[in-house]
């Protein structure tokens, strides 16, 4: 849904209200117009109202999860180190030894320290979340003196 305004809002410094969306990729659909039309876009801006936080609830966090995502988190970067430290191995036996032993090191570390953050939270957050803000409208506004442009391209 899209409706086309032009009134002026102080809170956004000298411009104006072109656009308002209830979805971002619409917003961000009429500004690519008005860039593909020529409209100087760095006098643009998107707005979104009324931010709310949204939570999704991804699992129940347990001891062996925890452990488990540790290890791997750890591993990742010893992997990493590993292979940046492998690179100054004389011979093949010594890198992959030199590999090896970062990745398991650093799972080691990783368990051992999501286990004490873990532990630290004595219960009061069992749970693994993914978090995102999201907004009820996105409203596209543009400096001023280009807001009669950006209404004309914006109604083709």
């Amino acid at each position: 849904m899209v409706t086309v305004k032009a009134d002026l809002d102080a809170t956004t410094l000298g411009r104006r209200s072109v656009g308002v969306f209830e979805r971002y990729a619409d917003a961000q659909r009429a500004v690519d117009h008005l860039s593909d039309a020529g409209f100087p876009v760095e006098h643009t801006v998107i707005v979104g109202s009324d931010l709310r936080l949204v939570e999704d609830v991804t699992g129940r966090l347990t001891w062996p999860r925890v452990l488990l995502g540790g290890a791997a988190s750890g591993a990742w970067f010893g992997l990493l180190i590993g292979l940046l430290f492998g690179l100054f191995a004389v011979d093949t036996s010594s890198y992959l030894a030199t590999v090896i032993g970062a990745v398991v090191l650093a799972a080691i570390f990783g368990a051992v320290f999501a286990a004490m953050a873990y532990a630290a939270t004595r219960g009061r957050r069992d749970f693994s979340s993914v978090q995102a803000i999201t907004a009820s409208t996105y409203e596209v506004h543009v400096g001023a003196e280009h807001a009669d442009r950006a209404l004309e391209l914006l109604s083709r």
